[in-house]
């Protein structure tokens, strides 16, 4: 059954960490856990702060931001695309004050913070397709990270996959964060069988679709406009396993402290028999249906990714 409750984990899956590493990880966990009992009207103003400061000293990303919103908004002005990149920073600050709160003491209260839209589709969800899971389409929106959380935290557990980070103290916190808000945690170099596995047994598998493929497994869709690489990898998944695919976002309001998961109608997949042509047209919808809800909020989206960094061939590079 979809979003069945599952147990949660003491410690983080994933590689096992060296003596030096297990020991920076435990120093995180206390470091965080001990920020955690800073109240909130003190965290806050913090994180703001940190997203300002970040805006200000982050010079080489200012500009990857201010050329992706080159891209996505010609018609809006230097000083307005630099307002949106303002904001979205601010929200990353707001966001790491936020991701304290989840991994230290009392990050169950959280989920007073985050309210639903729609909660009732999954019902309906269940009743278009019993027994089948559900690929949540997401992106690198809002508190990204406490998406899964909060869905978790208020008894809908997400299976979500994981890139495994190179700094691996910092790898295993996230997983651990994760973890015991009852996310569960599938690797991506072992994902595709995992994921399947999932989905046959009923479960919400979240996928951020927002990222920069490599070009031995991408297909070039348009996103704002521009011809972006974007894995092929869910549109085969999605063929496979013959599971719906419903866009989430979490969307901060305008106190910066409250939430709302905003479950969008379900994307309707082309099935055409022609494999390659489906699975462009699929990314293509799933890229449209991302594009579409950050132009509509985009202070929150991660404007800072090297979206373009691949490219097709016999084009220049977008970033210099």
């Amino acid at each position: 059954m979809l979003g069945q409750n599952s147990p949660h984990r003491t410690s983080p899956s994933g590689p096992s960490l060296a003596p030096r590493a297990k020991l920076m990880f435990c120093m995180m966990v206390t470091m965080l856990h001990a920020l955690s009992l800073l109240p909130d009207f003190m965290l806050y103003p913090l994180g703001f702060a940190g997203g300002w400061l970040g805006y200000l000293l982050d010079r080489r990303h200012v500009r990857i931001g201010l050329r992706n919103l080159q891209i996505a908004f010609p018609l809006k002005s230097p000083r307005q695309r630099r307002r949106i990149l303002r904001a979205s920073y601010a929200n990353l600050g707001l966001s790491g004050a936020e991701y304290i709160r989840l991994s230290g003491f009392f990050y169950r209260r959280l989920k007073r913070r985050v309210k639903y839209g729609r909660f009732e589709y999954w019902a309906e969800m269940n009743r278009r397709y019993p027994g089948k899971g559900v690929v949540i389409l997401t992106a690198h929106f809002g508190n990204f990270e406490l998406l899964p959380a909060a869905h978790a935290l208020h008894g809908y557990p997400i299976t979500l996959v994981h890139h495994t980070q190179r700094f691996l103290a910092g790898d295993a916190l996230m997983t651990y964060v994760r973890e015991r808000a009852g996310i569960k945690v599938i690797r991506k170099h072992a994902a595709a069988r995992a994921v399947l596995k999932s989905l046959k047994e009923g479960e919400l598998v979240g996928i951020p679709f927002d990222q920069n493929a490599k070009r031995s497994e991408a297909v070039f869709v348009p996103f704002f406009g521009e011809p972006a690489a974007t894995s092929s990898g869910l549109a085969r998944l999605v063929a496979l396993a013959e599971v719906p695919v419903v866009p989430v976002f979490l969307l901060r309001q305008r106190n910066w402290r409250h939430h709302r998961i905003e479950i969008l109608d379900e994307i309707p997949i082309q099935c055409s028999g022609d494999a390659q042509a489906d699975i462009k047209e699929n990314s293509r919808r799933f890229t449209g249906a991302l594009e579409n809800f950050v132009r509509h909020h985009p202070t929150q989206f991660l404007w800072t990714h090297r979206r373009y960094r691949t490219r097709p061939r016999g084009l220049p590079p977008i970033y210099q």
